[in-house]
């Protein structure tokens, strides 16, 4: 029974996880967009609302995410443009 429920909940936090990490990438889909059409320029504090729904999970984040992630928030601060 105990080997039972340690497994339900093992299953419980790997379903968080994964459905956490579905939704940073779909948040970063959309600080992708944002920042590419330079959103961050005319409305900052939406993208950094959006930043917000990120960082919080910044242990889970990849390094290169971490690192894009930086990069958007000094666009931000020092309001340069965006260039591919």
């Amino acid at each position: 029974m105990l080997q039972v429920l340690i497994t339900l909940q093992y299953n419980k936090q790997r379903d968080y996880r994964v459905g956490l990490r579905e939704r940073l990438t779909e948040r970063m889909d959309k600080l992708q967009a944002m920042m590419e059409s330079n959103h961050h320029l005319e409305k900052p504090e939406e993208v950094i609302e959006l930043l917000d729904t990120i960082t919080f999970a910044w242990t889970i984040l990849s390094e290169e995410d971490r690192d894009y992630v930086q990069g958007c928030q000094h666009a931000i601060e020092d309001k340069i443009e965006w260039k591919l």
